[in-house]
């Protein structure tokens, strides 16, 4: 039996005519597709784990294609951080940004030093997902044939309606095509490709999103954040406990990020936003080494600090592990050293 499809079609925060007008060609296009199932869902970036575009998605168990206004990255951890997993599948349609740092981010990658990364630890399901960027073109024509290549590679019945009847559809065709009462309703055609379409607002959110691709689980984020985002799960992995308690608008924690493992899907800088590439700009920061790049922990400190202000707190400014333990009681042999100071000698 021939397998469907899947694609969920996430709309961006913007109702630009323009980001509308592509997301909904996409959509009509895929509709005239055979073993198509299309969800069109809010922003996946805003949505809440009991949002219905989270559960609906949650749902599919096949290949499934994501199209969104995401980086390939930012959209694919995104999904896990609600345990929407999958090998990653190849895409060829790709983000400018994606593909001219593809190359380099390969050599890099070689070049790096092995450390053991949290996704290593991990069991992925036998099943590919695909992250398509829609600003990846601006031809809707050529995020379909994406679609169409992806169906052919997971084997699905994807068949246009002029090449199932071998030529040009007479209006009654294309009327039972889109609008079929039962599955034969063109001589064995399966049933016509619908959308689902989940309708919901959420508001916008800012939080951060973990690239357990390249986490080594350091916790440095959590020791930099002073807003309660992370936390750890049952086996001391990292996590985002609390996202909805990060302040809009600041990055600073992905500074100070020594693998570049955070995302922030939705900040105007790419390699913040889940471009691929070895560093977030000049400002990749580890926090063992602060004190040798004054002015890279001015820019991260700063942005955390005037967002502790703003919420009524504090400013700390770059913060020293060490310092936790400075206060702790002293020993029997703290007292052996006083006494011996007290003596002069």
């Amino acid at each position: 039996m021939p397998t469907r499809l899947s694609v969920v079609l996430s709309q961006g925060q913007s109702d630009h005519p323009a980001k509308r007008g592509l997301e909904e060609e996409i959509a009509g296009a895929l509709l005239m597709e055979r073993g198509i199932e299309l969800t069109v869902i809010s922003n996946l970036y805003d949505l809440t784990v009991d949002s219905t575009g989270i559960l609906a998605m949650q749902g599919i168990t096949g290949p499934m294609v994501v199209v969104s206004w995401l980086y390939d990255r930012a959209a694919r951890w995104t999904l896990d951080r609600y345990d929407i997993h999958g090998q990653v599948g190849t895409v060829l349609l790709l983000n400018e940004d994606e593909d001219e740092e593809e190359d380099e981010n390969e050599e890099d990658a070689e070049e790096a030093e092995e450390k053991t990364r949290v996704a290593d630890e991990r069991v992925v399901p036998d099943r590919r997902i695909y992250c398509l960027d829609l600003r990846a073109a601006n031809d809707a024509a050529e995020f379909v044939a994406e679609i169409q290549r992806i169906a052919k590679e997971e084997s699905a019945d994807v068949v246009e309606l002029g090449d199932w009847i071998g030529g040009t559809p007479t209006d009654e065709q294309r009327k039972k095509f889109e609008n079929p009462t039962n599955d034969t309703a063109l001589g064995g055609l399966p049933a016509a490709s619908s959308v689902n379409r989940i309708s919901e607002q959420p508001d916008r959110r800012w939080y951060p999103v973990i690239d357990f691709s390249r986490c080594t689980n350091c916790m440095e984020c959590i020791d930099f954040c002073l807003f309660g985002v992370y936390g750890v799960d049952a086996s001391d992995t990292i996590l985002v406990e609390q996202p909805d308690n990060c302040r809009k608008g600041c990055p600073a924690c992905s500074r100070v990020c020594p693998e570049n493992a955070i995302v922030f899907p939705q900040h105007k800088s790419p390699a913040i936003a889940g471009a691929l590439g070895e560093a977030v700009g000049t400002l990749k920061i580890d926090l063992s080494k602060l004190f040798g790049a004054p002015d890279a922990v001015e820019v991260a400190a700063r942005e955390r600090d005037e967002q502790l202000v703003l919420a009524g707190r504090d400013a700390v400014g770059i913060p020293r592990r060490q310092e936790a333990n400075t206060e702790q009681p002293k020993d029997d042999l703290d007292d052996l050293i006083d006494a011996l100071d007290d003596l002069d000698v």
